[in-house]
């Protein structure tokens, strides 16, 4: 009898926690980080990565295992670009960035793993770039940084009670010139640190 009751009650518990996965779930968050961008190119530039950072908001909306997470956070994207002759231009961009990923989550009692992908929309706020116009070096190094520009992002995060990582990988879609014609792509790693305020 009383391992009956021991199987009923274990029963319960799994069956609660899978309805729960089923439930519409609301989460919020806050959440920072650090980034590494490289600018990838065919022609007369290259590139150094260099670290930036990133920090701002996420919201999770989801059941059955599958979710919408929108993101808002501003990020710095740091990089040297280097000419064919050397000369290095320091570009410093800041941007407004809004993910819009669709993802899945395996996993129960606060503790799981999440894959995500979607869209990535950029609104640049600052585009500093460090080197002497005029010149054809200059030229060549100075990059046309739209105001706004795309990507998508692939990446996993593990969710530890409140406490969440993430790893991603951005690849830009749309193509940023210099002044003698090169084209570039903008990518980028990110690695953050988030923590959920509230959930509903």
């Amino acid at each position: 009898m009383k391992k009956l009751f021991y199987l009923l009650a274990l029963s319960l518990l799994t069956a609660g926690s899978a309805s729960a996965q089923l439930l519409p779930t609301f989460q919020f968050g806050a959440k920072a980080g650090v980034n590494l961008s490289q600018f990838s190119t065919d022609n007369t530039l290259s590139s150094d990565s260099r670290a930036g950072y990133l920090a701002g908001f996420w919201a999770r909306i989801g059941g059955a295992g599958v979710h919408f997470q929108p993101e808002l956070y501003i990020t710095g994207k740091n990089v040297d670009i280097k000419g064919s002759d050397g000369a290095v231009n320091r570009a410093k961009f800041t941007s407004i960035d809004v993910p819009l990923l669709v993802g899945t989550k395996f996993g129960a009692l606060g503790f799981g793993g999440r894959l995500n992908t979607g869209p990535l929309l950029s609104f640049a706020i600052n585009k500093d770039q460090d080197q002497n116009f005029g010149t054809q070096v200059g030229n060549a190094t100075h990059l046309r940084y739209k105001d706004a520009n795309y990507a998508w992002q692939f990446g996993a995060g593990l969710d530890i009670q409140r406490v969440s990582l993430d790893l991603r990988y951005e690849l830009g879609l749309n193509k940023v010139s210099n002044d003698v014609g090169d084209k570039t792509r903008i990518n980028m790693f990110n690695l953050t640190l988030g923590y959920r305020l509230f959930a509903l």
